[in-house]
């Protein structure tokens, strides 16, 4: 329960997004993830009002895990090089190289953009992504 120990509990982590529902499936399908009762997409040719707004992804659990908030607009960060940072990226792990490049092929087949490849590091293979908003996020091996 939050609060139980005399601090806040951490819900989800919430991304902005020009388009909730497309960021939504994207990382649905990376992380094998479910809706929220009620932000499931609605039937070809339904009005989608929560995916215009915001919708919630939980774990095989029922534990929220992400948050997608539509905004109008969103620049994308521009990190490694340029003026936008990334401010914030997700960290995905993987237990084996093997399994890193398997995931890499998921990622880029569902829209993720390579920004960075250091899969050949002995100590911590590691990839980064742009998601399809232009979110960062590294997938690697945990030492």
């Amino acid at each position: 329960m939050a609060g139980d120990h005399g601090f806040p509990t951490l819900l989800q982590t919430v991304l902005d997004c020009p388009d909730a529902r497309a960021l939504a499936e994207f990382y649905r399908e990376l992380l094998g993830l479910s809706y929220r009762p009620g932000d499931e997409p609605p039937g070809p040719g339904e009005p989608d009002p929560q995916g215009q707004d915001w919708l919630v992804l939980r774990d095989p659990v029922g534990q929220r895990r992400l948050a997608f908030q539509q905004v109008a607009s969103l620049p994308p960060p521009t990190w490694p090089d340029g003026p936008r940072p990334q401010m914030l990226h997700l960290d995905l792990t993987v237990p084996s190289a093997e399994e890193l490049d398997r995931q890499h092929e998921r990622a880029t087949q569902l829209g993720a953009r390579m920004l960075h490849d250091r899969s050949d590091d002995p100590q911590e293979p590691l990839r980064v992504y742009a998601d399809p908003a232009g979110h960062p996020f590294c997938l690697f091996v945990a030492g």
